[in-house]
């Protein structure tokens, strides 16, 4: 680049210098702004956005499918490793736990079932006397049972006139009930001894209840759980709760919604055990 010198006396002649260029324009021209950018910069901008796709968004029902599956796998684990919600259809615990009574169960302290492993975790509760407690019915394993724990391994247990004895000790039971005379049949039983690992259960409702007084001790591997909450109680007898047939399913329900505020039992709903 060409810098050209005037002197500033008369006559004198001017000269030509030559200087370094300036990298850019405003090197020069501090105050100039160009308004043409870097074209090739700005070309290769372009390509890289044209050559990268922009991602769409998942449709909703996409995204709702997945919603809906990540809830129900949450539910399954708590519903596995937690908790359990049942209903009791009979009234062998009636005097605590009447029939329509709807419960959840606390399965984590009694070491809950691995599926498909056959395993189960390790219980974290000792099952002691007067417990209420569900299992697996001993003879037939598919079925549940709502129980009061009345002697556990190495307590000796007997009945005499409606009346158990622990260690030849009687036992103050204010749950029990008993409707019918105290010396009939199923109110006697010989003291027995009770190995490890079983349970000799029996329901509150002393008159109206299969328990062990009938087909014997339950494992302790059999319990599942004990009830710890009453979240609703509907008044309704045991037929309309045991009959599985699809035309008694519709009419129970159809009538559950028609008399759900006159039938519920409000004062048991929220009631712990």
């Amino acid at each position: 680049m060409l810098l050209c010198l005037i002197s500033p006396e008369p006559g004198a002649v001017a000269q030509l210098v030559e200087a370094p260029a300036p990298t850019d324009a405003a090197a020069v021209h501090p105050g100039l702004v160009s308004l043409h950018p870097d074209t090739s910069l700005s070309r290769d901008s372009q390509a890289e956005n044209r050559l990268r796709p922009k991602a769409k968004p998942r449709p909703f029902w996409h995204r709702l499918a997945f919603r809906l599956f990540v809830l129900a796998l949450l539910l399954r684990v708590l519903q596995t490793f937690v908790v359990e919600a049942s209903v009791v259809p009979t009234g062998s615990m009636e005097g605590t736990i009447l029939v329509g009574d709807h419960l959840l169960l606390d399965k984590l302290l009694y070491g809950p079932e691995v599926p498909l492993l056959n395993r189960r975790l390790p219980a974290l509760r000792t099952i002691h006397r007067g417990d209420i407690v569900v299992f697996r019915y001993p003879l037939h394993p598919e079925e549940a049972f709502l129980k009061r724990v009345a002697a556990v391994a190495g307590d000796e247990l007997g009945i005499r006139g409606g009346v158990v004895y622990i260690n030849s000790r009687p036992v103050n039971e204010p749950y029990a009930v008993h409707r019918f005379r105290l010396f009939a049949a199923h109110e006697q039983m010989r003291p027995i001894m009770i190995p490890p690992g079983k349970l000799f259960v029996m329901g509150d409702n002393r008159d109206n209840s299969s328990d062990s007084r009938e087909w014997g001790l339950v494992p302790v591997e059999n319990v599942i759980g004990e009830p710890i909450l009453i979240y609703w109680s509907y008044n309704a007898p045991t037929a309309r709760w045991l009959d599985q047939s699809l035309g008694s399913r519709l009419g129970f329900y159809a009538s559950i919604a028609g008399n759900f505020f006159s039938r519920t039992r409000w004062s048991r709903t929220g009631m712990l055990l």
